[in-house]
């Protein structure tokens, strides 16, 4: 059988494109490599708990939102949300200090107003230019033509730490201000204000966590795929994309099956899809080697705890906790200091059954392991874990007292992990660095050199739940083109 649309990886971005591209009535294969679909959305069951790797909260699911309306013909607005606390969704610590984020643009900028008097009048421009991004964003949506020329938009050639710092005269207050931001890369010479603004704009709006595990929005997309005709077959270890003047014409896995159609959508990363094309006329050295040369960002160390029951409070909400007032630099080598994410999975016992605890971690603090294996690292990289978990529930502990006696267990992930399970180079967190001084060559769109090969996910314009949504649906409206 050859299919309208073949979708390899299915990672968010390749199971909205999915959805959306099965339901307009084209027949849609998706192939996968692992043993479940989801991708970083997915989730791993120990000890009878379900822990998420990727999806901990969301921003803008209200109506008028930037994701209501398309999370709703997604049909992910039915899954279970639970929305977090409005006066304190996110709590930013610096040192000894808390700053608790409030929902809603002119409650955010007045609570912090209150801290910070003298900033009051930068703070209001500073969710001003949070509404110029959102009203940006819509716009991108609205119109196609966009994707080919992003990097025209002002957002995407200014850069982020400056913006900040001119903006305002108060170190802490930026501090502050980019506190939830683990859920980025902060790079100073680099991060365009685009890139910042989408990372914390949805979320001020309104933030939410599912009252269940990021496996429910895996199985609601595939469902969703299957109703309307597609299909997903999971073991499917893409190895090749086959060229026949100048089009792909078919996918070969790596028990030598052999999948043809008409299109074909890579969730992967750029140099990972450029790898499968062994022979092309159109997908020149020069673009394989910009892909293969392309900065990334940096990987993620995950601590996730089991822990006993009725001891530790339920959260509603995120805490994110930095040793030391240098947010911006807890990514750097040799920084001083550390930043974390504290996550608490939904409870409706009052009590937290596991958390999750996040911080950056360079592919440097993991590289003499790169050419092992999972579970087979040897014994001092299970040491290099026990140490760094160490360190970070310890920092966790000062804002969740009694937090290390009410553990049960622990299970870590490193950089290497996210590699060897999503294909994802040096374990990336969030895929490729945008660089706001060179967006023409950082920032992609779906097209690739080869007119019917797209790409989708999180390498592309934005990263994130939100973010890899809207590169899914530029994806989808340039494949609907193309047919």
């Amino acid at each position: 059988m050859k299919y309208d649309v073949i979708i390899i990886g299915s990672g968010l971005g390749g199971m909205e494109c999915g959805v959306m591209l099965s339901r307009s009535g084209l027949s849609v294969l998706v192939l996968e490599r692992q043993t479940q679909p989801g991708g970083c959305m997915q989730s791993y069951k120990r000890g009878g708990l379900s822990f998420d790797t990727g999806l901990h909260y969301i921003g803008g699911l209200d109506e008028g939102q930037p994701l209501h309306d398309t999370f709703k013909r997604l049909g992910l607005l039915d899954l279970p949300w639970q929305r977090l606390d409005t006066d304190g969704f996110d709590k930013i610590t610096i040192g000894n200090e808390t700053f608790a984020y409030h929902n809603g643009y002119t409650n955010f900028a007045a609570s912090l107003a209150e801290r910070f008097p003298s900033q009051r009048q930068a703070l209001q421009e500073y969710v001003d230019m949070l509404r110029k991004s959102d009203e940006e964003q819509l716009l991108f949506l609205d119109n196609p033509n966009t994707m080919d020329a992003p990097f025209d938009n002002e957002l995407f050639t200014t850069n982020a730490y400056n913006w900040l710092h001119e903006k305002f005269d108060d170190d802490l207050l930026v501090n502050v201000l980019s506190g939830a931001s683990i859920k980025m890369e902060l790079h100073k010479e680099t991060l365009p204000l685009f890139t910042f603004a989408h990372g914390n704009g949805s979320f001020i709006q309104s933030s939410w966590r599912l009252k269940g595990c990021g496996n429910m929005l895996v199985n609601k997309l595939a469902s969703e795929i299957r109703k309307n005709g597609g299909e997903i077959l999971c073991n499917m270890d893409v190895t090749e994309l086959t060229e026949e003047d100048g089009r792909i014409t078919a996918a070969v896995c790596s028990n030598g099956e052999r999948f043809e159609a008409g299109t074909f959508i890579s969730n992967a990363h750029p140099a990972v899809t450029c790898s499968m094309v062994k022979e092309s006329k159109l997908m020149k050295g020069i673009y394989r080697k910009r892909m293969s040369r392309i900065d990334n960002t940096f990987g993620m160390f995950t601590v996730s705890l089991r822990l006993k029951p009725n001891v530790i409070p339920y959260m509603n909400h995120n805490k994110f906790i930095y040793e030391k007032n240098n947010v911006w630099d807890i990514s750097e080598a040799g920084h001083d200091g550390h930043g974390i994410l504290v996550s608490c999975p939904y409870s409706d016992t009052g009590y937290a059954t596991h958390i999750d605890l996040l911080t950056p971690m360079l592919w440097e603090d993991v590289q003499q392991w790169e050419s092992t294996t999972v579970a087979r690292r040897g014994e001092d990289y299970k040491v290099f874990k026990r140490h760094t978990a160490d360190t970070i529930i310890s920092i966790a502990e000062r804002q969740i007292p009694g937090l290390r006696d009410a553990i049960e267990s622990i299970h870590t992930s490193t950089p290497l992990t996210y590699r060897d399970y999503n294909m994802t180079p040096y374990g990336s967190a969030y895929g490729i660095r945008k660089d706001c001084n060179n967006p023409m060559m950082t920032i992609l769109t779906p097209r690739t050199p080869i007119p019917n090969l797209m790409l989708t996910g999180q390498n592309l314009m934005l990263h994130g739940l939100h973010g890899v949504t809207m590169t899914a649906l530029f994806t989808y409206k340039a494949t609907i083109q193309q047919q």
